[in-house]
């Protein structure tokens, strides 16, 4: 699957609006649900129609902003098929794909300068999972019954 969806609140926004044109220039597709605007909002809303996409298998892989990065990544990983990782530095976003299988990746809006942000990006996209060793410590985080 070439689309990435895509999930933000008002801080961000703006950050969310660059990704897009990053992703358009490598090849992707997205889905953005949202927000629309800088206008206040609650990031859970768009937190949750992102994962509950990747649930249904309609993608395999998200962006999130938000301004710090937690909230909306504390909400994405209440869900079972989320393995969402707050990434700030590409070494970062790199392990979290080597060694968690991140499906989603998300960004502190506020708190990341724009290079780096578009390091994240590529290169959460184009690492893979490394299997082994972390396939195990995967299989053992504990889903809802």
């Amino acid at each position: 699957m070439n689309t990435i969806g895509l999930a933000s609140d008002h801080a961000g926004y703006p950050l969310k609006e660059q990704v897009k044109e990053w992703l358009k220039a490598m090849g992707y597709d997205y889905v953005d649900f949202g927000t629309n605007s800088t206008e206040s909002c609650n990031y859970p809303e768009f937190a949750h129609a992102l994962a509950e996409a990747i649930e249904k298998g309609e993608l395999q892989k998200g962006i999130a902003i938000c301004g710090t990065g937690n909230g909306i990544n504390m909400t994405l990983n209440h869900h079972d098929a989320i393995r969402s990782a707050l990434c700030w530095m590409p070494e970062i976003a790199a392990l979290a794909r080597l060694h968690n299988d991140a499906n989603v990746m998300v960004m502190p809006g506020r708190f990341i300068a724009t290079e780096s942000a578009k390091e994240c990006v590529e290169t959460f996209l184009n690492t893979g999972f490394e299997g082994g060793r972390h396939q195990a410590r995967i299989d053992a985080i504990p889903v809802k019954k």
